[in-house]
């Protein structure tokens, strides 16, 4: 095995795999972040293994102990955040602004569920039974699998690995094959807080091998997944089959509404931020631009100037504000919706490959405008820098074409209209409604997640967290 191999950690030890994933920069392909060991059924085994002999230690461990374990990991990732942020910048190709941003929201994750460790409450409730006392407590849910994407490399992970820690949990964690850098970095990290062994474990390689594996073994009781749908559905599958604890977070075709009374400034702003930052892609990104048709035509020229001016390269360059995309199959699956778009009617403005300094998978953002909402570029993820234009007459039309979609996971509305942004939000069928805010974005300390096809189960962040990550025990005791 190379000398350079960036190694599996399982039981405490870091080990190699069956073979090895070339991590490539999207902005520069001649330049190799390194090799990454992709693991093989049998270190699953020894993953689940070793995290089910650890469990029964962590989960009766002081809170304190595990408040300490996470405290520590958070200080040590902010002191890092520089080196860390550049690290997923190169991997990943999001801006080193973005990059050293979505560090800066691992070490809060991890801080947050420091102290979330230390007030993990139960309820004692008087019993309808005479001389009986009721308690209900909250107790880890056991070994649990992490399966992450590559489009947050340390944000996503963090705020799976924070909560399951917190609540007396063992990991078996699987990053994106595609984005190992971060996990890696975000492993060793935990290792040398001292976390104890099996505790914690990373098994990185094919969602094929690793991911099925998981799935398959009796071992693991749980499993939190964020990717794309037709693999959320699969997974629902296999873990119903095993009868384990499901979280899925998944897909977002998620609409923006700009109503003829909003500030024109500010919806072009949150359009741009939530279109086409990250290089599109983000399940929040507002993919569909739904705009009344008194401020459309002066939305729409104010969108092209505003895309004009973006400034398209390096995503480690300081000057860069929309990195190349992640990678060549991603690129040209984002192509091929621009020429669909085309096909379809609708005038594409941008979203042609352009070319760096350095050979990458750069894209120009597109707008499609004077499409519909059936369309199917205007139906199905794209998941890259591309939004469609949809004019409307009125609110309710707009409300209307909002909802009409198989997913619910974000939505927003730009208006000056109190009633207006009063009854979107309480009639948009998304988990996150946004009003004069961009639809990507979101805090740490409360809940994330969406309904239809883009979320199922319980929510992830903030408190809510344990609802998935603690199982609920009811005590009774006879005082008589």
């Amino acid at each position: 095995m190379a000398e350079n191999m960036f190694q599996n950690l399982i039981g405490g030890n870091w080990v190699g795999g069956g073979d090895a994933s070339e991590n490539r920069n999207p902005s520069n392909v001649a330049d190799l972040i390194g090799l990454y060991a992709r693991a093989e059924a049998s270190d699953v085994d020894a993953a689940v293994a070793a995290a089910n002999e650890a469990l029964a230690g962590w989960a009766l461990a002081s809170p304190q102990v595990r408040s300490d374990l996470l405290e520590k990991v958070s200080n040590t990732i902010m002191a890092r955040k520089d080196e860390l942020g550049f690290l997923l910048s190169r991997e990943e190709g999001k801006t080193l602004a973005e990059g050293i941003g979505e560090t800066i929201r691992a070490a809060q994750v991890f801080k947050f569920f420091a102290g979330e460790a230390l007030r993990n409450a139960g309820d004692a409730i008087a019993s309808v039974r005479p001389d009986i006392d009721v308690d209900v407590i909250r107790e880890p849910v056991g070994v649990v699998g992490l399966i992450t994407p590559w489009n947050f490399p340390i944000a996503i992970p963090a705020w799976k690995i924070a909560p399951a820690l917190c609540y007396g949990n063992t990991i078996v964690f699987k990053p994106a094959d595609l984005t190992p850098g971060c996990a890696h970095a975000l492993a060793e990290i935990i290792q040398e807080a001292g976390c104890p062994a099996g505790v914690f474990n990373l098994v990185m390689g094919r969602g094929t091998v690793v991911g099925n594996a998981m799935l398959a073994h009796e071992g693991i009781n749980a499993i939190s997944f964020t990717g794309s749908v037709p693999v959320g559905r699969g997974i629902a599958v296999k873990a119903a089959e095993g009868l384990k604890k499901v979280q899925l977070e998944m897909g977002g075709k998620n609409p923006m509404v700009v109503m003829d009374d909003a500030d024109l400034d500010v919806a072009v702003g949150a359009c741009l931020n939530g279109a086409y930052f990250s290089t599109g892609q983000r399940c929040t990104a507002s993919s569909r631009l739904i705009v009344q048709s008194g401020i459309h035509d002066a939305f729409v020229e104010k969108m092209k100037d505003a895309m004009g001016k973006l400034v398209i390269g390096d995503a480690c360059d300081s000057a860069t504000q929309i990195g190349p995309v992640v990678s060549s199959s991603q690129l040209n699956n984002n192509l091929e919706y621009v020429a669909l778009a085309g096909e379809e009617g609708a005038e594409v403005i941008g979203g042609e490959q352009m070319n760096g300094k350095t050979e990458g998978y750069y894209q120009r953002p597109a707008l499609f405008v004077g499409a519909t909402n059936q369309m199917r570029s205007s139906r199905e993820e794209i998941f890259g820098p591309c939004a469609s234009v949809i004019k409307v007459d009125d609110f309710d039309e707009a409300l209307a074409i909002a909802n009409d979609t198989e997913f619910g996971l974000s939505s927003g509305i730009c208006t000056s209209s109190l009633k207006s942004a009063r009854e979107f939000k309480r009639r948009s069928e998304a988990g996150m409604v946004m009003v004069n805010l961009p639809t990507a974005g979101v805090d740490y300390h409360v809940p994330f997640g969406g309904r239809k096809g883009s979320s199922y189960g319980s929510r992830e962040q903030g408190r809510y967290a344990a609802e998935f990550y603690t199982t609920v025990k009811t005590a009774y005791t006879f005082a008589g």
